[in-house]
């Protein structure tokens, strides 16, 4: 076993992550790739932390006159003699990062975006020392160091009067990085003032990159392919290297070849199918690919914690908006994609391979959800099983951590239906208070067929029941009076959900069933022998409770049948369903 390094989990500075010996996983030749292939403007697109940042600061490095090349010493990329010898240390870098303009309004976003330019300036303030560049130019890099953009159009002009400075110093054309050059878009447009910024950056983009007669090439990364229209117009050499093309992509995210040496490295080979079914199932272009935060996190739980479960890191990373607009705009079909999705099935979905969030806003609903659908992929809450034609692609949820994140939201989804249906849930409460199965059941029903399941045929039986007990507790939870206790220690065994109404000294017990190929009525009497047999209703007896109901629950997708009877043994009447 190699020597245990430290993981880098949230390192995405690439000096950093050699000089102080973190553990890398070598994504050099991801240079020598573009090196050979690059367009005067290449936009890398790649869901959010699968190791954009960290590549982009590997080619500043590598690329900067002044680096240091013992950064890269034991990387594949220093095979390349003939190309280290003719890019490595070779080109002035302007390199700067959008990731952290997320205000929630303009003026406060306009002003951390000066501040970007601001500390790009301030790192390149040796200009102020040559004697090859005017002293016109150094008064406006003073200006820029200062923060003083006086005119918006200065701002526009920042970079571009930077690669002008460093053209005019080395007498070289300029290598221009942007990372994450949509995280101000996306802000934008949840806070509400889109229109403002994509002018501001079309402006800044457009300055630099289309009539700039400074720059060498300039590479840009982000979640999505903002349309062309909307910023990079007129762009004649732009390529777009997206998640489903094959060039690149092996080189953002890890490989399972590359998990498994990690696992193997620390230990832990042992849990390769656990990592794989909570954080694999990514499709780039031809490979299978891991989120790398997910792993490296895991991992450093694991070290610490041998009996560590796997966690929703990717997930609690960000505010997941996307996936609780989706579920809140669903139709009847789209619900029944969703079950599918989650049940581990696939949907085929027409995708637009560039768009603009103001899209979002059609009133043409066919065609805003083929942006929601297209914004779902691209920002990997779903991945393609395979391109079924041009444009057409066949969708899956890539893994476990991905399938919760739509679960918890379909759960609060259910929440606010719950809230809206309160004359519903009211007859539901009432119902059973009383011992009415049929109402129980008929409004049991109506919610089940107008709920997004999340619990069918590709998990287990007790999974299965889960997901149904979760909508009861749901619904009781709206009566603040009850007291209702999920799986509490009663008799002799765990019941699934104990009811006191203490202000009638009335309980329930309620076991829930799943009836496989829906043999409803021996389900219930299943869920019913099994309460009498464990004597469930001994808590509710030890309390105080004089009167108890007892209700046998069974269910099958989106279909239920309840039966009750007294705790003195009067059995209900339910209809055999089976």
């Amino acid at each position: 076993m190699t020597e245990r390094r430290k993981l880098p989990v949230g390192i995405e500075n690439f000096r950093k992550l050699r000089e102080e010996g973190f553990y890398y996983i070598d994504k050099s030749r991801f240079i020598s790739d573009l090196l050979c292939n690059w367009a005067e403007v290449n936009l890398f697109t790649r869901p959010r932390r699968f190791g954009k940042t960290l590549n982009m600061d590997m080619l500043r490095q590598f690329l900067e006159i002044g680096g240091d090349q013992s950064l890269f010493e034991g990387l594949s990329i220093m095979e390349d003699k003939e190309l280290c010898a003719r890019y490595m240390g070779k080109f002035p870098v302007i390199s700067i990062s959008l990731k952290d303009v997320d205000a929630d309004s303009f003026e406060t976003a306009y002003d951390m975006l000066c501040s970007v330019v601001i500390e790009e300036a301030d790192r390149l303030q040796w200009l102020l020392k040559s004697d090859r560049i005017s002293q016109f130019d150094k008064e406006q890099l003073e200006e820029m160091i200062r923060g003083n953009f006086e005119k918006t159009a200065d701002l526009y002009r920042s970079l571009k009067t930077l690669s002008r400075m460093l053209y005019r110093h080395y007498g070289k054309q300029v290598i221009i990085l942007i990372d994450e050059y949509d995280v101000p878009l996306d802000k934008a447009y949840q806070f509400g003032y889109y229109d403002q910024m994509i002018a501001l950056i079309r402006s800044m983009l457009k300055t630099v990159l289309k009539t700039n007669e400074n720059l060498y090439f300039a590479v840009l990364t982000g979640c999505m392919r903002v349309s062309k229209e909307s910023i990079f117009t007129g762009f004649n050499n732009f390529t777009v290297h997206s998640i489903s093309d094959a060039a690149y992509d092996e080189y953002f995210g890890f490989t399972d070849l590359e998990v498994r040496r990690l696992l193997h490295d620390y230990g832990m080979s042992e849990k390769y199918d656990e990592v794989r079914e909570w954080y694999d199932g990514y499709r780039f272009g031809k490979e299978n690919i891991y989120c790398p935060w997910d792993v490296l996190s895991y991992v450093k739980d694991h070290l610490s914690d041998t009996d560590a479960e796997p966690k929703l890191y990717w997930a609690n990373s960000s505010g997941n908006s996307i996936v609780r607009n989706l579920i809140d705009q669903a139709t009847g079909t789209v619900k029944a994609e969703i079950e599918e999705l989650i049940r581990g099935e696939t949907v085929e979905k027409e995708l637009a391979e560039e768009f603009t969030y103001k899209d979002l806003e059609t009133e043409n609903s066919e065609e805003k959800m083929k942006y929601l659908w297209s914004m779902l992929y691209t920002t990997g809450y779903l991945t393609d099983e395979r391109r079924v034609a041009r444009g057409l692609y066949r969708l899956r949820i890539p893994n476990r951590e991905v399938r919760q994140i739509f679960e918890e939201h379909i759960q609060n989804w259910f929440s606010g239906m719950i809230r809206k249906e309160s004359g519903v849930v009211s007859r539901f409460c009432d119902a059973l208070e009383n011992g009415d199965e049929k109402t129980v059941e008929e409004c049991f029903n109506r919610f089940l067929r107008a709920s997004i399941s999340i619990r069918d045929t590709a998990v287990r039986k007790g999974r299965k029941e889960a997901f149904y007990h979760g909508v009861i507790l749901g619904l009781l939870g709206s009566r603040e009076e009850w007291i209702v206790k999920s799986n509490p220690e009663s008799g002799d065994g765990y019941c699934d959900i104990l009811v006191e109404i203490p202000s009638e000294r009335t309980g329930c017990v309620i076991e829930v069933k799943y009836a496989e190929e829906r043999r409803f009525d021996t389900a219930c009497r299943e869920a019913l022998e099994q309460i009498r047999q464990k004597r469930y209703e001994e808590k509710l007896k030890l309390d105080g409770v004089e009167k108890i109901r007892v209700y046998g629950i069974a269910c099958w997708r989106k279909e239920c049948v309840v039966k009750s009877e007294m705790e003195q043994g009067e059995i209900g009447t339910g209809a055999d369903q089976s």
